[in-house]
């Protein structure tokens, strides 16, 4: 007896388990009953029943408080009393229509004035992972936009599908009970044979709007998602590869997105489809028999029950799946950027085995997943057709028993397995949900990333005053140490120093780029963080060594420095950098740039930089080793336009060149994050030894003397 116990408390489990993944029957009466048979079949699974999220969350404050939440006892009572209209409908009987009207007031009485109403939901237990999935699900669907109205009109085509079929089904039902009883009657028959064309033709309509409308909602959450995780990444500042790295963005913005818009063009649709269809062939079967439409309802609930079972299994083996792959692109991804360096070194051989070992891993996670599905579907499969047949027999048995008509067994021989399909084709779809989930989690780990507060105030003025500015990455080991200077506006600042005194970092902050610093840093009197991003962007320009050159024309790279700028402009900064010749011989201002400017030198790429900064027409300018790693003559042709803006603009010149800094204003030395001299080139020559010997033995280098040959 023990068993029977055990197997209904299970059963009713599952029901309950329904009203978590589906919406369709209330949650807590089920779980009442499994509790209950748990308790009187065995300990321990009455004790792992306790110990359950469906237990703790629907009805650990009944059991002690009696107590629900308002939400809680309208689906109860709202269920309950369509199930007792239904039998009320049904009944033959006076005294058995008295005994459900008595329910109906004792129910009622019960859920009023006996169950008090608890305003909100407070467990006493922290958050776990399925009820985080649940407020991530709810997220993504409101993050799903304009979507959500094709997600609609997904559903409500399909169900005019499902309509469709039963009225095609019942015409051809009528249709072949009166050939049974040969009572054929033209008239009838053209009628039903015109129900089941224009039934046919409709389904090709809305078929074709299911698919329309899909598409739609699939293209709208995609463009949705991806303009979120764009506009994120804007609001954080061109510094967000600090926070997150480039390689997990890129995967995020492609496979994250593709993943939630199967989510959102499939899953999602045949979610609400999967309640709206059994509800409709319940009605309609409970109309022709009522226990044949029981059995079928009996026996749905047994996917979704299965759905949730496997779910946490699934979710946490997606999340797996999706973690080694992120792992394995930004492997492969850092490994592409650094493939020099790895030949260089060679190291390649190391970083072959190291990608080897990650894709094998990632493969044998891909085929647990797989595993995983295929026996999870194939459980499903068993249940569908076991349920379709389930009620097969019942309206069998019922029309071998006279309580059933002809026509009536054929709809339900012909319509029973639609019962069962929506839920099998929603458990094939429940994985594309967890890829989804998996890939939603990262994503608004993304759109969650803290964002610096804006400024409000408006860059006037361009002087720069900077007092005890420090700063660093970690907090045993700063950068900066107590820096202070004083930068008139356009006046011409050369920072040098050794690789590693904090020059880079320098620069990151007075370009706005770098907000955690301590000390202070103004422009024109006003704090740098009090700046709007849009003044420090408009008026600041830093140009770098690795300016990024785009795939597209010359005009389409000048074009990003100012949208206004004309093509007289554009000629003008070209031929300041002494590009012009190059660039008209090569089709003008239409020549094409392949990607990263492959078909440039390297002098050529950072005089096109500089041109576009030009165009740009900051009043601070910040160049932070813009002529390493080119030749001598563009270098020398770069220092010339950048000495050109002396007295123009307000140039803060970066480099580990001393010979290129000693023509400024105004020279700052760094050494190991102190500002170790700062003057004119003489002055800091005397005032710092460090200063005098990285001087001289560039010097030495640059020029030496071989033989009666000056080699420079």
């Amino acid at each position: 007896m023990k068993i029977v116990y055990i197997i209904l408390g299970f059963l009713f489990f599952g029901l309950g388990a329904v009203g978590v993944i589906l919406p369709v029957l209330p949650t807590v009466p089920f779980l009442l009953l499994s509790s209950f048979f748990f308790a009187r079949g065995s300990k321990r699974f009455h004790n792992w029943f306790l110990s359950t999220l469906l237990y703790k969350k629907h009805l650990q404050s009944f059991a002690e408080n009696r107590e629900m939440t308002i939400k809680t006892k309208v689906g109860i009572l709202a269920f309950a009393s369509s199930m007792l209209a239904l039998a009320f409908y049904f009944a033959d009987h006076i005294p058995v229509r008295i005994l459900i009207a008595a329910l109906v007031v004792f129910k009622y009485y019960y859920f009023i004035f006996q169950v008090k109403t608890k305003k909100k939901i407070d467990t006493g237990f922290k958050k776990d992972a399925d009820q985080g999935t649940g407020i991530l699900r709810k997220r993504l669907t409101f993050l799903a936009g304009k979507a959500r109205k094709y997600i609609l009109l997904t559903v409500f085509f399909n169900w005019i599908n499902l309509l469709c079929g039963i009225s095609a089904v019942l015409a051809m039902a009528f249709a072949l009970e009166s050939a049974m009883m040969q009572d054929i009657v033209p008239s009838r028959i053209f009628v039903s044979f015109t129900v089941i064309g224009i039934a046919v033709l409709i389904r090709i309509v809305s078929s074709r709007c299911c698919s329309t409308f899909s598409h739609k909602a699939s293209i709208e959450a995609k463009r949705q998602l991806r303009s979120r995780i764009y506009e994120k990444l804007l609001r954080i500042g061109s510094g967000y590869d600090e926070k997150i790295p480039a390689a997990s963005v890129v995967q995020l913005s492609i496979e994250g997105v593709e993943q939630l818009q199967l989510y959102f063009g499939s899953y999602l649709p045949q979610l609400y489809y999967s309640v709206l269809a059994p509800v409709t062939l319940f009605v309609f079967f409970a109309f022709i028999n009522l226990k044949t439409a029981l059995v079928l309802l009996f026996c749905a609930p047994l996917i979704p029950a299965i759905l949730f079972v496997i779910q946490k299994y699934a979710r946490k083996m997606n999340g797996k799946h999706w973690s080694h792959y992120t792992d394995l692109g930004y492997s492969f991804l850092e490994s592409l950027h650094g493939l020099t360096t790895l030949k260089i070194y060679d190291a390649d051989e190391k970083k072959n085995q190291e990608l080897n070992a990650s894709a094998e891993a990632f493969r044998k996670i891909t085929m647990k997943v797989l595993k995983m599905q295929l026996n999870s579907i194939s459980v499903m499969d068993l249940i569908a057709y076991g349920g379709a047949v389930a009620g097969i027999l019942a309206g069998l048995y019922e029309l071998s028993s006279g309580r059933l008509p002809f026509w009536g067994a054929v709809c339900i021989l012909l319509l029973s397995s639609e019962f069962f399909i929506p839920l099998r084709t929603l458990g094939s779809y429940f994985h594309i949900s967890m890829n989804g989930v998996a890939a939603g989690e990262r994503i608004f780990a993304l759109l969650d990333l803290p964002e610096e507060e804006e400024g409000v105030e408006e860059i006037e003025t361009f002087d720069i005053q900077i007092q005890e500015l420090s700063f660093s990455y970690r907090e045993e080991r700063r950068i900066l140490k107590n820096i202070s200077m004083e930068i008139p506006a356009g006046s011409f600042l050369s920072v040098v120093g050794e690789s590693g005194s904090g020059k880079s970092t320098l620069a990151g902050i007075l370009s706005g780029e770098k907000k955690h610093y301590q000390g202070s840093v103004r422009i024109g009197g006003k704090d740098l963080n009090c700046l709007t991003r849009g003044s420090i962007m408009k008026n600041i320009t830093l140009v770098e060594h690795s300016g990024h050159i785009f795939k597209g024309t010359v005009k389409e790279n000048l074009r990003m420095g100012s949208l206004t700028a004309t093509e007289q402009q554009m000629a003008d900064a070209l031929s300041k950098v002494k590009l012009y010749d190059f660039v008209m011989s090569q089709g003008g201002l239409a020549m094409e740039i392949k990607e990263q400017g492959t078909n440039l030198s390297g002098g050529q790429r950072q005089r096109l930089v500089l041109a576009r900064a030009l165009l740009r027409d900051s009043s601070i300018y910040i160049f932070d080793e813009a002529t390493s790693n080119i030749d001598m003559d563009s270098e020398d042709s770069i220092m010339e336009v950048i000495h050109s803006l002396k007295g123009k603009k307000t140039v803060i010149l970066i480099s580990h060149r001393l010979a290129s800094a000693i023509k400024a204003d105004t020279i700052c030395f760094l050494k190991d994050g102190r500002m170790e001299g700062w003057g004119g080139h003489h002055s800091v020559y005397a005032q710092s030894d460090d200063y005098a010997k990285l001087y001289d033995s560039q010097y030495q280098i640059e020029n030496f003397l071989k033989g009666d040959i000056l080699y420079a």
